[in-house]
């Protein structure tokens, strides 16, 4: 019994051991299932803080082939990085967009060049920005001709070139072409008649032909042109600006002067004196009205008249008319005064050429009303004894005989005709012309003592009265060759003088009424010796018979070095026929 029962026992807990072990197992993988479950939560916490960019690992792509262009501008990066280039540099270009690329290597071959736009281009205004109105590091756009500030990025033509698509710019100071915004330096010869346009440059050699040149210049427009014979631009009353410019155009020393940048760029004036600005518009203005390659048959004087308005404080203005005399004076004695010219003659190229002198003779006039003791008493005093005076000019101003009061037979206005030598005679040193100032009167007279190269004469045209300003219509008639000023001369400077003939080299008429007339210039082209009429943009070939029609006012003669006196006074001795011979 008791073995029997023992071996019950021993089987009950052999049954009992293996339920045990697998109620033991189930707990033991509960508690890994647990742990697992507690790993993962973990690992979604975990989750939650990385970056979401970083959860999701793609497979890189195959890089795509590189072109030439694109492993050119990589190579030079490369360099530049390697060389700690672009740093410092001006203009704002940031490091990682080509690092100024431009001046480490330069790119002669750009997708770019057959988007310009040659006939939108136009030089001749001031160079602003069109956004920013600002003057410095200004670039022009090749497709639309606008002007834009900056080439970094955020400038005005790095947006405009990203808004536009409009890649070639160039820079109007230092003449480079750039793409943007790729900004690299475009190199090619083709690009060189835009350079021209912007800064026409001449050599000595080329200066010395253009006198002798009759062949015509082809603009972009195909049209044809003489260089120095293209219309001016009228902003709105310029008209008297634009024929002064013409006439002194055409005076060959001046116009060869400032055809020539170095001849007057050194010349130095004080800090901050507007002065300075006047020769450099006024050269570039001469050179662009001779430029044989321009791309049109006109020329805007915009930035040399924007230079008057500051030289003469708004007294000369493009939007309201004066007198064109008044302007000529103007700007020759400035001219001048910015060459840092003296009392010299030959101290600027202007007294050189223009700067004549002469002697005048004055006296006091006694009155109608004086007795004769109070005259010979008037004739003591030193006031009313005759005054010698010898003076400089620039030009000569001649009187012209006063308007008929009345009409003719058929109720028509007389329009009086003069010749000129006959206007010629104030200068003989014997006809006295009484002046009246407002409080006495004086009788004076004139001789030349020298001649200048370039003689500008000027006729009185305009009276003004105690209301108004009239003008005198009188039609002056002269010949445009071989106008001797002999005459003219002192008895003691006409043995200095070999030559003493000119010819007409500019002819400026005034037509309509003072207040509400225009200007036109009539001028010889020198190679061809053709005359040509020019009113703003208007230019037309004329007949040398209709210069003395039109009422002229300021004329521009040159002195006719090709014989002296002597030999033409010989030509004329032998062309005359005897009297015998004649009779016979």
């Amino acid at each position: 019994m008791p073995s029997h029962s023992k071996d019950k026992d021993d089987k009950e807990k052999d049954r009992k051991k293996p339920r045990e072990s697998k109620e033991d197992g189930k707990k033991s993988s509960k508690d890994r299932d647990n742990g697992k479950e507690k790993k993962r939560d973990k690992d979604r916490e975990q989750d939650k803080e990385i970056p979401a960019n970083l959860k999701t690992i793609e497979k890189p792509k195959q890089p795509r082939e590189l072109t030439a262009r694109e492993k050119e501008r990589l190579r030079i990066i490369e360099e530049e990085l390697k060389n700690g280039a672009g740093q410092g540099e001006d203009d704002e270009e940031p490091v990682w967009s080509m690092v100024k690329a431009q001046k480490e290597a330069t790119s002669r071959m750009c997708p770019y060049l057959d988007t310009i736009d040659r006939s939108v281009l136009d030089f001749d205004f001031e160079k602003l920005c069109s956004v920013s109105l600002s003057h410095l590091n200004v670039y022009a756009c090749m497709v639309c001709g606008k002007y834009f500030q900056g080439r970094g990025t955020n400038t005005h033509a790095y947006t405009h070139s990203l808004d536009t698509d409009h890649r070639v710019f160039l820079n109007l100071q230092t003449l480079k072409f750039y793409c943007l915004p790729d900004n690299y330096e475009i190199i090619d010869p083709s690009l060189e008649d835009i350079q021209y346009l912007l800064k026409p440059t001449y050599t000595k050699e080329l200066i010395a032909s253009l006198d002798g040149r009759s062949k015509m210049s082809r603009a972009y427009d195909d049209s044809t042109y003489y260089p120095g014979v293209v219309g001016l631009n009228n902003i709105k009353a310029n008209d008297y600006c634009n024929v002064v410019f013409h006439a002194l155009a055409h005076v060959s020393p001046l116009r060869d002067y400032f055809l020539r940048e170095e001849n007057y760029e050194s010349i130095k004036r004080p800090p901050g004196d507007k002065l300075s600005l006047l020769p450099k518009r006024f050269g570039e203005l001469i050179r662009k009205l001779w430029n044989p390659r321009a791309f049109r048959t006109h020329v805007s004087p915009h930035e040399m008249l924007q230079a008057i308005v500051i030289c003469s404080e708004k007294k000369f203005q493009f939007i309201k008319q004066s007198d064109a005399a008044e302007f000529m004076n103007f700007l020759l004695n400035t001219l001048h005064t910015a060459l840092n010219g003296t009392q010299k003659t030959s101290s600027s190229i202007i007294y050189k050429i223009f700067r004549g002198r002469m002697r005048q003779y004055s006296r006091k006039v006694i009155p109608a009303e004086t007795s004769d003791a109070e005259r010979r008493q008037m004739l003591m005093m030193p006031e009313y004894q005759e005054s010698v005076k010898e003076m400089p000019f620039l030009y000569l101003a001649l009187d012209l005989p006063p308007a008929p009061l009345y009409r003719d037979e058929q109720m028509q206005n007389i329009i009086p005709q003069v010749p000129l030598h006959v206007l010629l005679q104030k200068f003989d040193g014997a006809t006295e012309k009484e002046y009246k100032t407002y409080n006495e009167n004086i009788t004076k007279r004139f001789e030349l003592l020298r001649l200048p190269e370039y003689l500008i004469i000027t006729y009185k045209r305009f009276h003004k009265n105690q209301w108004f300003i009239e003008k005198n219509p009188t039609i002056v008639n002269f010949p445009i060759s071989n106008v001797d000023f002999y005459d003219c001369l002192s008895a003691d400077a006409k043995p200095l003088h070999k030559y003493t003939t000119y010819d007409l080299v500019a002819n400026i008429v005034h037509e309509g009424q003072p207040d509400a007339g225009s200007y036109r210039i009539q001028l010889v082209h020198p190679g061809s010796q053709k005359w040509f009429e020019l009113e703003d943009l208007h230019v037309k070939e004329i007949l040398p018979q209709m210069i003395v029609l039109a009422e002229s006012y300021i004329q521009v003669w040159k002195l006719n070095k090709t014989k002296t006196r002597e030999e033409r006074i010989n030509e004329g001795m032998e062309g005359e026929v005897p009297v015998e011979q004649m009779v016979s």
